[in-house]
């Protein structure tokens, strides 16, 4: 029933690639990475924290991690928004 429901959806809400590839906008992207690093940023805060004992190292480590990773995760975004498997 699940597997049903999951396979008439699809079928249903299949759009078009040319009507699709500008679905998401750079900002949404932007919106998205910046929430995630937040959530990765305070992981690795976290761990670096009990690998090292010290705050500040701890929170530059996770300082430059959420910066790096934050690019990292938006161009991954843009050039998966532009690969058409899968959609």
């Amino acid at each position: 029933m699940i597997v049903d429901q999951l396979v008439l959806s699809k079928k249903e809400s299949k759009t078009k690639y040319e009507a699709d590839k500008n679905s998401e906008k750079p900002i949404r992207s932007v919106a998205k990475a910046v929430s995630w690093r937040v959530i990765g940023t305070l992981d690795t805060l976290l761990i670096s924290y009990l690998l090292t004992g010290k705050v500040s190292i701890a929170a530059s480590i996770a300082s430059i991690d959420f910066v790096t990773k934050m690019f990292l995760y938006f161009f991954h975004e843009r050039i998966w928004n532009k690969i058409n498997w899968g959609k």
